[in-house]
C-alpha cells in the first residue's frame, strides 16, 4: 500500500507533467507550517530555474489544474511559488480505512529482503551484566524487531566473550582456592561431574579477585596464562571446568535479557570462530594478506565475520556496540573487504551507541561510586513505579508489581529509545517513569485508556458491528486522523536510518492527538450510533498502531495501570 505522500505526490507530479514540466519538480512533503496547511510542494521555485519563469506563475498553473481534485479539500499558491495542500476529509478517511483493511496497515515488505545478521549482545563470561550493556541489548533488539517487521530475516546474536586470558585467570584462581578438584588431576579418566563446583555468585566474585592478584603477582599470571594455552589446545580438565563456567554464566544472563524482554536467536562465542582461525591464517598468507610486525604475524580481521558468512551467507552484518569503538571497526571492515572475506555488495554496518550518563553529566555509577549492575537499575526502576503506583491507585500488592515490571521496563526502553543512537544521554529516573510527558509510561497510560473506552463500549453493545471510518467531524478528529497516516512512512524512514528513535517521536505524537481528541469527544455518551461506531473504528486503529509501535520498540502495555 503506497503512502499517502506519495499518492499526493503522484498526483502533483502528474499535475506539472500535464502543465509542461518535468514531474520531478511535483514531490510533495509534510508542511513545516502544520498551522498553514497539512502538505507542500516547493518544486515551483526549482522549476522557475530552468524554465525561466516565474514560480508563483507555475504554482498558480499547478493550483488551477488541481482545484478540481476529489482528494484535495484546498490547494493554493503562495509567494514566493510554495503550494500548500489540504486533503479532503472523504480521501483522508478513505486512506484510514484502507490501512484498518490491510496487513500491517499497508506497511509494504522488503522487495529483495535481505539475510541480516545483528551482534548486540557482547556480553563477558563470569561478569555480571552492568549498565553498560543495556543499551546494546535494548537497541539491537529494537533494530532487530523492525528489520523484521518489513519481511527481512533477522539472526541476532548475543556473541558472547569466553576466550582469552580471562579464562586462564578464573581458572587458575580456582586451582589456587580448590586444588584439591578433579579438574586439575591429569590423571583422571572419568567423567567430570555435571554440577559445576561454583555458583554465579561465587564466579562473579573469583575473576576481579584473580585479575587484582595478578597485578602483583608475576608467577601467577604466567600461571594464567599457561592455563589460558592449555585451555585453548584442549586440555580436558580445564574444557570441562570452562563448560561449567559458561552454562553458569549463560544461565544467569538469560534470566536477565529475559526481564528486558530481550531475546537472542545464537548465543555464538568468540570460542566457535577459533576453528576457522588456521584455515583463514592459511587463506591469508597465500594471497598476501598477512605482514610481519615485530616479529608476529598480523592479520588485521575478525574470525568471525569467517564464521558468519560461512554459516549464514548474509546480506548485511550489523554491529551495535559503543560508538568509541568506531575506529576499531572501521578497519576490521576494510580488512574484511581487502582481503575478500565478504561479497563486495555484503553490507557491513556499525552501530555506535552514545553513553548513558547520571545527572552530573558523567557515565552512570552506583553512590559508592562503582558500576551499576544491570539488575540493580531494572529493580530501581520498578520499585520507583511501584511507589508511583500504589502512591495514586486502588490496586493489590501483586497486581501493582505485576504493572510495575511492565510500566519500569517501558519507561527504562522508550527513555533510551527516544534519543538517537549515537547520542549520549541523561538517566532521569524520575523523569523517565513520568506518567506525563514524553515518556513509556505516558504511552502506556494512554493505551491503557484506549482500551477502557473499548471495554466500556462493548459492555453497553455487546452486538453492535463496528462501521467504517468516517470523514472528521471536528479539527482534534483531524488531527488524529493526519498523524495515524504518517505511520508507513514513519516505519520505512526510521528501518532506513536504523532510527528507533523516530518510532518513539511517532507514538508521542499520536498519543497527544488522541488525547486531544479524547477530551474534546465524549465518545461513550455519543447518541448518534453511526458517528460513535466511526469514533471506536478510529481509536480501535489508534490502539492497534499504539501496540504494533511499542512492539517494535520491545515491551507491552497492560490491562490496566
Amino acid at each position: 500500500m503506497k503512502t499517502i505522500i506519495e499518492l499526493i505526490t503522484e498526483e502533483v507530479k502528474e499535475a506539472f507533467a500535464q502543465k509542461g514540466y518535468e514531474e520531478k519538480y511535483g514531490v510533495v512533503t509534510l508542511s513545516n507550517r502544520p498551522d498553514l496547511c497539512q502538505y507542500q510542494c516547493n518544486g515551483a521555485l526549482a522549476a522557475a530555474k530552468q524554465y525561466k519563469t516565474a514560480p508563483i506563475k507555475i504554482a498558480q498553473e499547478i493550483v488551477e489544474l488541481l482545484q478540481t481534485s476529489k482528494n484535495i479539500k484546498e490547494i493554493s499558491a503562495i509567494m514566493p511559488g510554495f503550494i500548500n495542500i489540504a486533503l479532503s476529509d472523504e480521501f483522508l478517511a478513505g486512506y484510514l480505512n484502507q490501512m484498518k483493511a490491510a496487513e500491517q496497515f499497508g506497511v509494504e515488505k522488503e522487495k529483495n529482503p535481505k539475510t541480516v545478521v545483528i551482534d548486540f549482545g557482547g556480553p563477558n563470561i563470569a561478569k555480571p551484566l552492568h549498565v553498560g550493556h543495556m543499551r546494546s541489548a535494548v537497541i539491537g533488539e529494537s533494530i532487530k524487531r523492525m528489520l523484521r517487521y518489513t519481511g527481512n530475516t533477522v539472526i541476532g546474536d548475543a556473541h558472547l566473550g569466553d576466550w582469552g586470558t580471562q579464562m586462564g585467570l578464573i581458572i587458575a584462581e580456582l586451582k589456587k582456592r580448590q586444588p584439591e578438584l578433579v579438574y586439575f588431576d591429569d590423571s583422571f579418566t572419568g567423567e567430570y561431574p555435571k554440577e559445576a563446583p561454583f555458583t554465579i555468585s561465587e564466579l562473579e566474585e573469583i575473576y576481579p579477585a584473580a585479575s587484582e592478584y595478578s597485578k602483583s603477582n608475576p608467577e601467577f599470571r604466567e600461571e594464567a596464562k599457561n592455563v589460558t594455552f592449555q585451555l585453548q589446545n584442549g586440555h580436558r580438565g580445564y574444557t570441562a571446568l570452562w563448560n561449567h563456567i559458561l552454562e553458569v554464566s549463560v544461565s544467569d544472563l538469560r534470566k536477565i535479557y529475559d526481564n528486558l524482554d530481550v531475546s537472542f536467536d545464537l548465543w555464538k562465542k568468540e570460542s566457535d570462530a577459533q576453528p576457522y582461525i588456521p584455515d583463514m591464517i592459511e587463506y591469508f598468507k597465500k594471497n598476501n594478506y598477512t605482514r610481519i610486525s615485530e616479529g608476529a604475524l598480523v592479520v588485521d580481521v575478525k574470525a568471525t565475520i569467517v564464521e558468519r558468512m560461512k554459516l549464514f551467507h548474509p546480506d548485511r552484518i550489523i554491529y551495535v556496540v559503543d560508538k568509541r569503538q568506531d575506529l576499531n571497526f572501521e578497519i576490521v571492515f576494510r580488512c574484511a573487504r581487502k582481503t575478500k572475506l565478504v561479497e563486495e555488495d555484503t553490507q557491513l554496518d556499525f552501530v555506535g551507541f552514545g553513553t548513558m550518563n547520571g545527572k552530573d553529566g558523567k557515565p552512570f555509577k552506583t553512590r559508592e561510586g562503582g558500576v551499576m549492575r544491570l539488575e540493580y537499575l531494572i529493580n530501581s526502576v520498578n520499585e520507583e513505579v511501584y511507589r508511583k503506583i500504589m502512591d495514586n491507585r486502588s490496586m493489590e500488592e501483586q497486581d501493582a508489581r505485576k504493572v510495575a515490571a511492565q510500566v519500569g521496563l517501558a519507561a527504562l526502553k522508550y527513555g533510551d529509545l527516544s534519543n538517537q543512537i549515537s547520542k549520549d544521554y541523561m538517566f532521569d529516573v524520575d523523569r523517565f517513569t513520568s506518567f506525563e510527558g514524553d515518556t513509556g509510561p505516558y504511552i502506556l497510560y494512554t493505551i491503557v485508556r484506549i482500551k477502557s473506552i473499548l471495554a466500556k463500549y462493548v459492555d453497553l453493545n455487546p452486538v453492535a458491528d463496528l462501521t467504517e471510518i468516517l470523514p472528521a467531524s471536528s479539527a482534534n478528529e483531524k488531527a488524529l486522523m493526519l498523524e495515524l497516516t504518517k505511520f508507513n512512512e514513519m516505519i520505512y524512514t526510521a528501518t532506513q536510518e536504523i532510527a528507533p528513535h523516530r518510532v518513539c517521536a511517532y507514538i508521542y505524537d499520536l498519543a497527544n492527538s488522541f488525547n486531544s481528541f479524547y477530551h474534546d469527544t465524549k465518545i461513550i455518551t455519543e447518541e448518534d450510533k453511526k458517528k460513535q461506531s466511526s469514533w471506536i473504528s478510529l481509536i480501535t486503529l489508534v490502539q492497534d498502531i499504539l501496540l504494533t509501535c511499542i512492539n517494535l520498540l520491545g515491551f507491552e502495555a497492560p490491562e490496566r495501570m
